[in-house]
């Protein structure tokens, strides 16, 4: 069942970002900032936009997601136990040995994960992939796939661009997840990759701007991109790493690094108090 109501979906992002600390801090490893940074993104795919079923997780119609970003795992994993594919309690087991929820999600592994990621660049690839089936089949389903804003240094990601056009592949969506961080800095300041709107519609993509923490902007875009025919859509998202976490906010040391007890303590603090 769809949620369309604007805060009950902010609630659920709220409380996926929560199951996003929880992860990372049992874990003692993780990467919380840019997690953080697409917990409302997700949060609105799940439970407002895709088609899915977390019964019949294999459903052959399901809309597909690629998080090409596969570092944010702990966001992808909260927001599947949000919607109950597997129990809260297991995202506890986050990056333990013998525990399915390990650093990058595995299709093989995870109830709910459409595609195995991690190494950046490469799911475009497969997202075009799995749209290119979907026309082929005479399926009606759509791909949805997150790329990071550092993400897009990597060549793979413009050769795959090409190919999303080249096969008119207008049942995919790309979304990019722009904080404007990665590990070492500012991505302009490590390789500049503005302006990414226009990179993409010189592409061939249709593409759409928005803030990529307002519920209603980006339901509104998803809905403008099912209406978009012949061509891919890019949705580029403008976000906070580590939104929601004040300390975490805009800090690049924050992409790949645990709180320890008296930081995990302020940031639930913080959290439950937006609720």
């Amino acid at each position: 069942m769809k949620i369309n109501n604007v805060s009950e979906l902010k609630k659920i992002a709220n409380d996926v970002r929560i199951g996003i600390i929880e992860e990372v801090y049992n874990a003692q490893s993780g990467h919380p900032g840019g997690a953080l940074s697409v917990a409302d993104i997700l949060t609105v795919l799940y439970f407002n936009e895709m088609n899915i079923d977390e019964k019949n997780p294999d459903m052959q119609n399901r809309d597909r997601l690629v998080l090409s970003k596969g570092h944010a795992s702990p966001a992808l994993y909260s927001v599947l136990a949000n919607k109950g594919f597997f129990s809260k309690e297991e995202l506890k087991t986050f990056r333990k040995i013998d525990s399915n929820l390990q650093g990058h999600p595995d299709k093989n592994k995870v109830k709910g994960v459409d595609m195995t990621t991690g190494s950046l660049g490469q799911g475009l690839s497969a997202a075009n992939g799995m749209a290119l089936a979907g026309k082929l089949d005479k399926l009606n389903y759509r791909v949805y796939c997150i790329l990071g804003d550092g993400e897009l240094e990597e060549g793979q990601v413009w050769e795959a661009a090409m190919t999303s056009h080249h096969y008119k592949l207008d049942n995919l969506c790309v979304i990019v997840d722009n904080n404007n961080l990665q590990i070492d800095g500012k991505v302009e300041e490590v390789m500049n990759i503005y302006p990414i709107a226009d990179k993409f519609k010189s592409f061939g993509f249709e593409t759409i701007q928005i803030d990529g923490h307002n519920i209603t902007q980006i339901i509104e875009a998803f809905g403008k991109a099912k209406k978009v025919k012949d061509r891919p859509t890019a949705i580029i998202a403008k976000t906070v790493k580590g939104k929601g976490v004040s300390y975490m906010e805009n800090q690049a040391g924050w992409h790949g690094k645990a709180p320890n007890e008296d930081e995990y303590k302020r940031a639930i603090n913080e959290l439950k108090n937006l609720i």
